[in-house]
């Protein structure tokens, strides 16, 4: 039922703040303000390539609020996917277990990950006229120490079909992953890793965090033009040894405070596939 990632949330501070960071950044633009009672948030949402950020400022009590008193920064507060049929995908969610909670033509579903609320928003498939630097998310990342039963909550409250999930190790990184593709031959998922590596950013991150959206991931044609753009310092590239400056790097990792809190992998078109279990998709440059 699930199609593809369309949207990060992103609970903040300042939500003014962290749409002018990503309109900066990566060209997004700003195509909502209005306020969501049931959150107790005003909201800004800019687009970034086809898909949606919403920042999410608390506007008095609720979830949003709260989230932000116990993390004491902005962060990924939730990530959303399209489906073909919201209704049936709520239904799935409910049944399997999660709070499912309506909102206009969207669901908000909550999963129960380690004593963490792990918070997801199911939408109608859209047609969005891109903007910026970004083409469109496919990724966003949820750590987890029991990365098995993490990975069982969300297939079973999204009825995805486990025969197309893949594993990923990362030593650079220090994780161990599984990719819950959402279709095949599709790269858009949900992503739950573990850190082995307590040393390493991400074991430090989990440690401290515990159960959590860590980071989301996106494609994009021109990864020289957001180089460009990034404050120095503000970026860990991936340019393969003896390629060109004026070449796409492989991938960047843009770090959260360029970005409003949230840490952003982008990539080269095809370029995920080597990391998705099908390497041979990947277009030499």
């Amino acid at each position: 039922m699930l199609t593809e990632v369309d949207r990060l949330l992103v609970a903040t501070p300042d939500a003014a703040a962290g749409a002018s960071a990503w309109k900066r950044v990566l060209g997004a633009e700003e195509v909502l303000r209005d306020a969501v009672p049931g959150l107790g948030a005003i909201r800004t949402v800019v687009r970034a390539g086809r898909s949606d950020i919403e920042f999410l400022q608390p506007d008095g009590t609720g979830p949003v609020a709260d989230a932000l008193a116990r993390r004491g920064r902005a962060h990924v507060w939730a990530a959303g996917a399209a489906s073909t049929d919201p209704a049936a995908a709520a239904r799935t969610a409910r049944s399997a277990g999660a709070r499912v909670e309506a909102e206009d033509d969207r669901y908000h579903v909550e999963l129960e990950i380690e004593g963490a609320p792990i918070r997801f928003v199911v939408s109608p498939e859209a047609e969005r006229q891109p903007a910026g630097r970004l083409d469109f998310l496919y990724e966003a990342t949820v750590l987890a120490a029991d990365q098995a039963g993490a990975v069982a909550r969300i297939r079973d409250a999204f009825g995805l079909d486990e025969t197309g999930f893949t594993t990923i190790t990362s030593e650079l990184f220090g994780y161990t992953g599984v990719l819950t593709l959402f279709r095949p031959g599709q790269l858009h998922r949900f992503e739950v890793i573990t850190p082995i590596d307590p040393t390493k950013t991400m074991g430090r991150y989990h440690a401290r965090e515990g159960a959590s959206f860590y980071m989301g991931f996106a494609e994009a044609q021109d990864l020289t033009a957001i180089e460009a753009a990034i404050p120095a310092g503000g970026v860990t590239i991936d340019r393969p040894e003896g390629r060109s400056p004026s070449l796409n790097p492989d991938q960047v990792w843009i770090h959260p405070p360029t970005l409003g809190g949230v840490m952003l992998g982008v990539s080269r078109p095809s370029m995920a596939w080597m990391w998705s279990g099908f390497p041979e998709r990947v277009t030499p440059l």
